[in-house]
């Protein structure tokens, strides 16, 4: 998530949205927010048909990193993956480019991804197995996959990043002493290409869309947080909501899901073990995002929104450092 103080401005003026859209045809009137969390999310329409245009700010993300983002996503669609499509600019780019005083801006229009967001509480054994079948063919492409110009990062960099963070906080000595373990930890494994490439990392049910026509399967989005690390770690996060979760339900969905990505993939019970471990690495770094966020600076006057959002955030970071303190 980007930080609450630039989330701010561009909610309260969509003027660099208004301008970023000007490379692309586009239908006059039909820009709108819809959501604002790591990017800004834009829905318009051209010639009735919608598209989203995806902003990223030069602080949270870098036009290099879009670039490998980008053909990681055209190389999954060209082997049958289901994913949206960037679309060209005007100007026959990917990527458009906007800048101004309060910093450079970095867009990319994307289709809309057919069919229908599936909800933790209602979705079936079925459908379970489909999307743990879909994120282990995403990781079946991902061992063969060689990128040709641009690599996204490695968790060695979201470490760095980590130690960064939890260094500018005096009183984040126990923040820093997990992020120590748990690196010991990711260095004794195996990064061989059957367990270890390029991961989607935020595989859950509001980035994927499932379409039953011809034939089950899900339309996948939002590959901004793609990262080089291991593929169990894109399991745990997928079934954040399951895992851990004691009642009945919760296990039988989560044991249809692993059933469907052994299907495709190898996933030994030693890796499944590992859960554990692999979630103190997420919720750690979930934790880092968080205070980075929450660092915004001063700003005098705040809408309601706003200040609902930072106490929710508050309450989350609060919730993770307490699991960490816990271990």
């Amino acid at each position: 998530m980007m930080d609450l103080g630039n989330m701010l401005r561009g909610v309260a003026n969509n003027a660099f949205a208004q301008s970023l859209l000007q490379f692309w045809e586009y239908d006059e009137g039909t820009l709108g927010l819809w959501r604002a969390s790591s990017n800004y999310v834009y829905a318009f329409q051209c010639n009735q048909v919608q598209y989203f245009l995806r902003i990223s700010f030069e602080q949270d993300n870098s036009i290099e990193q879009i670039r490998a983002e980008l053909e990681f996503m055209q190389y999954l669609q060209s082997n049958g993956f289901p994913t949206v499509t960037p679309i060209q600019s005007k100007n026959k780019k990917l990527i458009e480019t906007l800048k101004t005083p309060e910093g450079t801006y970095f867009a990319v229009v994307f289709n809309v991804a057919n069919g229908i967001n599936l909800d933790d509480d209602t979705i079936n054994e079925k459908q379970m197995e489909e999307w743990g079948k879909s994120l282990a063919s995403l990781h079946c492409l991902s061992k063969t996959y060689e990128p040709v110009c641009n690599k996204r990062k490695s968790w060695l960099d979201t470490v760095q990043f980590m130690e960064s963070v939890f260094k500018k906080y005096p009183g984040e000595e126990l923040a820093l002493e997990e992020l120590s373990e748990i690196t010991n930890w990711l260095q004794s494994l195996s990064t061989d290409k059957d367990v270890f490439g390029l991961i989607h990392y935020d595989f859950q049910l509001d980035n994927l869309f499932f379409e039953e026509d011809n034939y089950p399967h899900f339309n996948v989005i939002d590959f901004d947080d793609a990262v080089y690390h291991w593929y169990v770690l894109d399991i745990v996060t997928a079934l954040d909501d399951f895992i851990g979760n004691d009642d009945p339900q919760s296990k039988l969905l989560t044991h249809s899901f692993l059933n469907g990505y052994r299907t495709k993939m190898i996933l030994e019970n030693d890796v499944v073990a590992q859960f554990q471990q692999f979630q103190r690495y997420a919720n750690l770094y979930k934790y880092a995002r968080l205070l980075k966020t929450l660092d915004y600076g001063e700003i005098n006057e705040t809408p309601l929104w706003f200040d609902e959002l930072k106490k929710k955030l508050v309450s989350v970071a609060d919730k993770l450092r307490n699991k960490f303190q816990k271990s």
